[in-house]
């Protein structure tokens, strides 16, 4: 018998906090690229902070410096200069292996593509990130279960990503980004792939997320998925242009109706 393993959850009326935990803070954030001859910047001193608790998105068209953003937000790239603080660590500066070590503890990924691995098994690809947490196999599969249970698919744990559906693939990449408890979810056009009721479920999975606490960073090009945020910022060439707070933040329920 599984012993049931609940994840922390944040909890407390927001409003009645006197100061907001910062969770992500860049200053003066510089990324340039050099394509040839040509330098190309993709980010120009861009400051923005995200508290703990936040729902925020990432907008913009192609070329706006959002997937840029996404990047060294995700540790998954260095900015060119600038600072970049996370959860109180510098890691502007941090080698690629003190970034692989931030990354699996801090951060949880949902990609467009759900990157899970085809010949393993739900529980296997959830399962996967606390392997290089160094814990033990049976610990591993409890939460593992725990984490799909949470997103709606405990009958699922045998199973591999090709007998699934897009959207329970996706729930699959959503335990797994969940399952470390990190300090923020960080998801890349999470809907991307999927069909319009499908995108509506998952950004209704997202929002029950929130609510729990979890701090989610999305990152999307469609208006009507940016507007599920509760905060939208809004990028073009390179620069912040708007960042503003959604005072009506969409629900899946109401796209239904």
């Amino acid at each position: 018998m599984r012993e049931e393993i609940n994840f922390p959850i944040q909890t407390g009326n927001f409003s009645k906090t006197p100061a907001m935990k910062k969770i992500i803070e860049t200053h003066e954030i510089n990324k340039t690229y050099k394509m040839g001859a040509e330098i190309i910047q993709a980010l120009k001193s861009v400051s923005i902070s995200v508290n703990k608790g936040e729902y925020v998105a990432f907008m913009g068209p192609s070329g706006s410096g959002k997937s840029t953003l996404m990047n060294i937000i995700g540790c998954l790239d260095t900015p060119t200069s600038g600072t970049y603080i996370l959860n109180d660590k510098d890691v502007s500066d941090m080698t690629e292996n003190e970034l692989a070590e931030i990354r699996n503890k801090e951060i949880g990924f949902v990609f467009q593509t759900f990157n899970l691995l085809p010949r393993a098994s739900c529980l296997e690809n959830v399962a996967l990130p606390l392997v290089y947490a160094g814990m033990s196999k049976s610990d591993r599969e409890d939460i593992a279960f725990q984490a799909l249970t949470n997103v709606g698919l405990g009958d699922r744990t045998k199973h591999r990503p090709n007998e699934l559906s897009g959207g329970q693939r996706q729930r699959v990449a959503i335990a797994r980004a969940l399952v470390n408890n990190p300090s923020i979810i960080l998801a890349d056009e999470p809907t991307g792939n999927l069909d319009s009721k499908t995108s509506y479920d998952i950004m209704e999975l997202f929002h029950e997320l929130h609510s729990k606490g979890n701090t989610i960073i999305m990152v999307t090009h469609e208006d009507d998925i940016a507007h599920y945020a509760h905060r939208i910022v809004r990028l073009r060439d390179g620069l912040v242009e708007t960042d503003t707070i959604n005072p009506n933040p969409t629900r899946g329920i109401a796209m239904h109706a």
